[in-house]
């Protein structure tokens, strides 16, 4: 099968000759082998091939991992992503470091929070221009937003129009270069012997953190695998973010958490899979049709992130309105439907 393997002479001459190799799973958007080379060495070969790439296009998505790889690189070891040995841009192939998973831990949070925080610190203002700006939601989504709260009959509260135009501003990435992975999901966290290493950088940006530290709270916005973190575990996994940020920054972690969580609510693109972002009004959907992804429907999803925001919004001075309005529209939701369940409480491996 190594005749499969779309590696140039110049890549086998960096990699080496391949002896054995095994086409993976993945997505629909890439092609990856594990690849055993002659005298005993090991690689992962990933081709990004054309296939909806939720409105990005195969060239650019190769050129966003391949920029994000270089830009990794960079941690102090241990590494936060495996270390690229190769790139042919013709074939969009990268040669890159295998690296042995140990698999999921039941304790996992702490290590994937701490590799987290040292991905996002490894970029800075200097870096500007070397990926896209972090794509956050935009007008539309909040009145998407809105709309779904009158659809659901909820009235609005006085004010929301301008907190939810106030979040938007505040969410404006530009002030921002932390290194994002883009879909920091179960199965893109590798937990090797030295630590968590995450892969497929191919919608990788600049921004800020938060937004991805948001995650932990919001359910895995973006991710196959939702799930609801709380209590103990989450305040361990933020603190041990904040503290490697601090660590390598110098400085505390900048923005609000409360915003991004919301910015995350607001997006309704955030409750689909990546092929079908940016096609119809996702949240416009969820009153007449409960669409499942992963372990959990829309609406389960949905109610998961309006309950986190109504909590983190309660006391908000700049979110109070939006505090209001995604608590009442959580008891709506549990008022239409009345079995929804909350999201899981443990990880699960992604279907591919």
């Amino acid at each position: 099968m190594t005749d499969t393997v779309p590696l140039s002479d110049t890549l086998r001459s960096l990699a080496g000759t391949p002896e054995r190799a095994a086409l993976l799973d993945s997505s629909p958007r890439s092609r990856v082998w594990r690849v055993d080379v002659r005298g005993g060495g090991r690689v992962i070969v990933k081709q990004t091939v054309e296939g909806n790439g939720g409105g990005v296009a195969a060239d650019a998505r190769y050129a966003r991992e391949a920029a994000a790889l270089r830009l990794a690189a960079r941690a102090a070891a241990p590494g936060v992503a495996p270390a690229l040995l190769g790139a042919d841009l013709a074939a969009r192939v990268l040669v890159m470091e295998h690296l042995d998973d140990l698999g999921p831990a039941d304790d996992w949070l702490p290590a994937y929070a701490d590799s987290l925080a040292r991905l996002h610190a490894v970029t800075g203002p200097a870096d500007a221009g070397a990926l896209p700006a972090w794509p956050g939601p935009t007008g539309a989504d909040a009145g998407s937003f809105l709309a779904f709260a009158r659809t659901l009959g909820v009235p609005l509260p006085q004010g929301v129009d301008g907190e939810l135009a106030g979040l938007l501003g505040r969410l404006d990435p530009a002030p921002h270069h932390a290194l994002l992975h883009g879909d920091p999901c179960p199965g893109n966290d590798l937990r090797t012997a030295t630590g968590v290493r995450f892969v497929d950088f191919e919608h990788a940006s600049l921004g800020n953190g938060l937004v991805e530290l948001a995650y932990l709270r919001i359910g895995f916005p973006t991710c196959w695998c939702a799930m609801s973190v709380t209590g103990a575990p989450l305040s361990e996994a933020e603190d041990v973010y904040r503290a490697a940020w601090r660590g390598l920054t110098g400085a505390d972690v900048p923005g609000d958490l409360a915003d991004a969580c919301a910015g995350w609510l607001i997006t309704g693109d955030a409750l689909v899979e990546r092929a079908r972002r940016g096609s119809v009004d996702h949240l416009a959907r969820v009153p007449a049709e409960d669409f499942r992804r992963g372990p959990a429907s829309a609406r389960e999803r949905l109610l998961h992130r309006l309950t986190v925001v109504a909590g983190l919004a309660r006391d908000h001075d700049r979110l109070h309105a939006l505090g209001r309005l995604s608590d009442a529209l959580a008891a709506r939701l549990l008022e239409r439907w009345h079995a929804l369940r909350p999201l899981p409480a443990h990880r699960e491996r992604p279907s591919l």
